[in-house]
């Protein structure tokens, strides 16, 4: 049983339609998991969905260590949906098995190199504290494809 109905292109608005046609032609491919619900509200998920289409597809990290603070947030949060979509997401970026298995359980990966490390460090710092550490913040450039940072 689905909280919200799932709306067909046929039944949704013309605001749907145009909101629905630009996900499935963007990265995504397709209308799905949390945008089933978020096109009950169009405006919503047309932000919701260029922010997100960012944060995955446009930061400049390696997809391996977006993944790493995608699995670390949907453990954090038990999002189920978005774990098992990530670590499929994962294996297919050539995260090591292991560090999947240890972040399944919220326990530190012990085999990760430097950039892993960081950003395990930094997400799971910040979805748990709150803050990243300030050792955490001043190392983040360092990991990124365009060093940068926030002012």
């Amino acid at each position: 049983m689905n909280r919200f109905d799932v709306i067909s292109t046929e039944q949704m608005s013309p605001r749907q339609r145009e909101v629905a046609a630009a996900i499935t032609s963007g990265p995504r491919g397709a209308l799905k998991g949390p945008f089933l619900a978020l096109i009950h509200n169009p405006e919503l998920a047309d932000k919701v969905q260029a922010l997100g289409e960012h944060l995955r597809f446009g930061t400049g990290l390696a997809q391996r260590l977006l993944e790493v603070a995608v699995l670390v947030t949907a453990r954090r949060w038990s999002c189920q949906y978005e774990w098992h979509a990530h670590a499929r997401l994962a294996r297919e970026a050539g995260l090591n098995e292991q560090i999947i298995e240890a972040i399944a359980v919220q326990a530190r990966p012990a085999s990760m190199d430097d950039d892993e490390a960081l950003i395990h460090d930094f997400a799971h710092q910040t979805v748990w504290q709150g803050v990243p550490s300030d050792a955490s913040f001043d190392r983040w450039p360092r990991a990124t494809a365009r060093p940068w940072r926030w002012t």
